[in-house]
This record gives structure tokens, sequence and C-alpha cells, in this order.
């Protein structure tokens, strides 16, 4: 990157900066993206993990936020069938509730036709009895029925990795663990940026003649590089999720439910073995480096699912793992957001420029990432049609072109030539699952080496063939890459993978040449984040003592 100029250089490697650099990239601009950590290391891997139509958006009449997102829930669904599936959810109707059920239902009518009548499916009213079938643990008292509706669920770290993998396909400059410490500025304009590897500490110059930043939560951090008095633009709010076994909680489909603490709208969703509740949406002014879970968000959860599922009586020992993230919403025109609820906060997106021709995107939500990076690309096009006079190049059909390992919608197919290459039918749809039509090349690692087929966790499905491919495919440097967003052990296993750490690290260590010093730095490093993430425990402890 540091050789010769760039057109466009993306800051932040989320989902966002993630899809503008495909799109610049096929656009034909020579273009470069750089993140302080990994791809999706932030809010990017710390989402409800849906792509959804925005049924709530209805309650704040952001009729043109959900007609959007249901297309968007259509196109991610096509281009990457392995990674974003339909997902039932149940929505139920209590006597008394905020939300009414004949409001439920003028909703959920309204919600089909913003999307066209191209909903996954249409939704179903279903009776008390019919709904007690379909979720017997549901809190029977005051239930009077529930909407069965279809979105669509992701694995939001897996989806960015397949989108700035898609950008380095079509010619884009990746580069991980590369943090941005100043702007260049040599004429007054933007026009570039200085660059330190935080693995290795060396410096280098990028040349641009578009700096766009895309760095979420970060945002108004990177524009105090350029102007540090300028009035900031997000509003960060929290999300949190706690992860449990499903059996606890004993629920068969998705479901949308109204917290019976505040009235605001939940979810329980189901994760294989596991079901994850979320989320909080809460002012936070914490650095997005340091936000986490707290005793009080996990209490929340808990006890508001506990409403919802009696028997379930879940408590913070049940908890599995936490993940919190912050969402970078667009603070309201001259202020006034602590006058507005959290949730109520426009997930709207903005594309701003500022004097010296730093371009930020601002606001958004996961679902509309791809929109949002075609406006940006927009205004990078007409950028460098007035810099060098260029022709605008036409818009890449970035809605049909599918990501890395989505090329076909046939799942089963590849299933079923998984089995045939001598994989248990469990990990075969694990392996299709997580990389679709490029488990193939997790296989071929297998065959070329017997020893990586096997499980890493004896009785789980990941295999040692994967963190190989991690490393030589997917642009895995660290061992967090590798067992937090690769892989998910991290959110998925009780122990958080901390006893498997020493051993990954050790394979690590062999692919990637590193020294004994740095190999104990990362497996200390790891697990340092579960202790981190394990916070929330001894708080609810210290609460509970006192």
């Amino acid at each position: 990157m540091g050789t010769e100029p760039v057109d466009v250089l993306v800051v932040g490697g989320g989902i966002t900066g993630a899809g503008i650099a495909r799109d610049a990239a096929l656009r034909g601009f020579r273009t470069a993206v750089v993140d302080k950590g990994d791809f999706a290391g932030g809010t990017s891997s710390r989402s409800s993990r849906l792509v959804h139509g925005g049924l709530r958006y209805l309650e704040q009449y952001d009729f043109g936020l959900v007609r959007q997102a249901s297309r968007e829930r259509r196109v991610l669904l096509t281009i990457a069938p392995h990674l974003v599936h339909p997902l039932p959810f149940v929505l139920p109707a209590y006597r008394g509730a905020r939300v009414p059920a004949w409001r439920l239902r003028c909703g959920l009518w309204l919600y089909d036709l913003l999307a066209g009548f191209h909903n996954v499916r249409l939704h179903r009213w279903l009776g008390r009895k019919a709904t007690l079938r379909l979720e017997p643990a549901l809190r029977d008292k005051d239930l009077t029925g529930a909407a069965l509706y279809y979105d669509a669920q992701t694995d939001d770290a897996r989806l960015t990795l397949a989108t700035i993998r898609a950008a380095a396909r079509a010619g884009a400059l990746i580069a991980s663990y590369a943090e941005v410490t100043g702007l260049l500025k040599p004429d007054g304009q933007v026009r570039g940026a200085t660059v330190r590897d935080t693995l290795t500490g060396q410096a280098c110059t990028i040349r641009a003649l578009v700096v766009v930043n895309a760095t979420g939560p970060w945002v108004d951090a990177v524009r105090r590089l350029e102007d540090p008095g300028v009035e900031p633009v997000l509003r960060l709010t929290k999300g949190t999720h706690v992860a449990v076994p499903r059996q606890r909680v004993g629920h068969t489909n998705a479901l949308t439910l109204t917290s019976p603490l505040d009235g605001r709208v939940m979810f329980v969703l189901p994760w294989g073995e596991l079901s994850y509740i979320g989320t909080t949406d809460t002012d936070e002014d914490v650095s997005p480096d340091d936000v986490r879970a707290t005793g009080p968000d996990v209490i929340y959860l808990l006890r508001s699912a506990n409403w919802f599922f009696p028997t379930a009586r879940l408590s913070p020992r049940d908890v599995v793992s936490t993940w919190a993230g912050l969402r970078p919403l667009l603070r309201p025109e001259g202020g006034g957001d602590r006058h507005t609820a959290p949730s109520a906060t426009s997930r709207e997106h903005r594309v701003i420029e500022s004097a010296g021709g730093l371009v930020t995107i601002a606001g958004g939500k996961l679902t509309t990432y791809r929109l949002m990076a075609r406006d940006v690309v927009d205004r990078v096009a007409s950028r460098l049609h007035a810099l060098d006079g260029r022709p605008r190049a036409p818009r890449p059909p970035t809605d049909r072109l599918a990501l890395p390992g989505g090329e076909t919608t046939d799942v089963e197919g590849l299933v079923k030539g998984a089995m045939e290459r001598g994989v248990r039918e469990s990990v075969a749809r694990y392996l299709v699952g997580t990389y679709g039509s490029e488990a193939a090349a997790v296989l071929n690692l297998v065959d070329r080496d017997r020893a990586l087929g096997q499980p890493i966790v004896t009785g789980r499905p990941e295999l040692w063939a994967q963190v190989v491919h991690a490393m030589e495919r997917e642009m895995a440097l660290r061992l967090s890459d590798v067992l937090i967003r690769r892989l998910h052990p991290f959110h998925t296993t009780s122990d958080q993978a901390v006893p498997a750490s020493d051993a990954v690290a050790d394979r690590m260590a062999t692919e990637l040449g590193w020294d004994a010093a740095r190999r104990a730095h990362e497996v200390e490093a790891y697990v340092r984040e579960v202790e981190r993430s394990r916070a929330f425990a001894r708080e609810v402890a210290r609460v509970s003592t006192a």
C-alpha cells in the first residue's frame, strides 16, 4: 500500500468498510482498506446476527427503512445462502401488553406489504392453543395468540469476512492490524494516512486521492484526526447479548418479545445447542475498545427471558458467553438525543464530507450495509471525476454477485458431497453452513494431512483443518481471530475453548513462524479476553453479597 498511490483508502474493516471496498474495487478503483484490529473485530461481530426487515421500525413510521431492509434481506439470502438463512419468528400477544394484538396484526400486514409481498414467507396468525403447541414452554397466562413470521439469521463475523475477501478478489489491497495514526493533508485536503502495523510497530504512509472513514463507533475519533474540535455525529448505544443452553429455555423457534421491564423489543434466538438473548439498548460513554457486558445487562436480559419462559429459571450461572457492541447511530441534528429513547433513534445512515475532503459514513445497520457502501462509492466516484476527469464507472451488480462460498444455493448437494468424502453428516452440515461451496477447500486440507480431519475439541465439529484454512485463506493473524471470529468456540463453549488455546497456538506458531514469546503473548491475550467477557459474573456476585 505504501508503494504507490491508491484511488481510495477505506479506514475500517467492519461490514460497512468491507462493503465499500468491494464496491469500489469492482468499479475499477485502486482500493486499499485497513483496520486497526481484525476484520469484524468491533460491532460487526457483536450484533444480534439478524438480517431483518425491521418490523419494529414500523412503530417509528420508518417505512422507507423497512422497505430497504426487506429488499436487502432478499439480496443477502441470494448472494450468501450459506451464511444468511430464513428463520421463523413467533411474536406472542398478551392481554394488557403495550402493543395489543390488533395492532400487531395490522403491523404484520403492513410489513408484508412494504416487502412487496416478497417476504421469506407471508405471516400467519395463530390462536392461543396453536401458539402453545408450537412453543409449549411459553408463558400461557394472558396469552391470546401469536404471529408467525419470517426473517433471516446470519453469522455476522463471517459475513463481514466473506465481503472483505470478495473485495480482495476484485483487486483491493487488504490489511488488518493496521492502525491509522494521522491523516495526510499536503495541500489542505486529506490525501492519505500514516498507518502503524500494530503487530510489529512498523509505520508507513499510504497516499490516496480519497479517504473514507468507515470505522463505525470510532467514526468521531477518526474525524478528530482531521479536526480536533469537530462536533460528534454519533450517538453510541450498547447492545448486549447472553448465550445460554437452549434446552434450559425450551423454545423451538426464534421469538420476538417485549420486555416486561421496560417495554423494549428483544429476541430469544436459536444458535445450535445454545439460545442467545438480546439485546439491551442503552446510551454508553465507554470507549468502543472497552465495551463489555455488565452485571446489570445480564440480569436485565435473564429476567426478561424468565418472564416469558417461567420454567427456565435462568440465572447468571447458566450464561455460557456474552458479547456487547456499540451501535454507531446518528445523533439527531442539533443534539437533543437525550430526549429520545435509544431504541427510538434512527437507524438511517448519512454520508458526510468534511471541508478537507474526508468522506465519513455514519449510522446504518448490518442489513443495509450494501446500500450504505453504494452511497459512499457514488460519492467517491464523483470526487474522482472532479479530481482527474475520469469517467464515472457504472455501479457494479453487487446485488447479484455471490460472496465467496455462496456460488450455489444447493446446500443439500454440498452436504452430500462432503459426506461422500468421509465426513459425518453433522460435521458436513456444519462445514457447509460455515463455508458454503468452500467447504471443499477445507476438506482438501484433510486430504493433504489426515490429522487435520480430527476435531479440535472432542465431541465438537470444529476441525484442525479450519485453523489452517483460517490462516491460509481467511487472513487470521492472531489466536483470537481464529477462536472468536473464524470458528466461534469462544461463544459456543462454556470454557471458551481455553483448554484448547495452547494447542491452537502451537499450530499457528508453526504456520506463522511465531517465536516462544509471541506464542505465549497470544495465549495470554486470549485468556484476558475470556476473563473480560466473564467480568459480569463478579459484578453479579458482588451485588448478591451486598
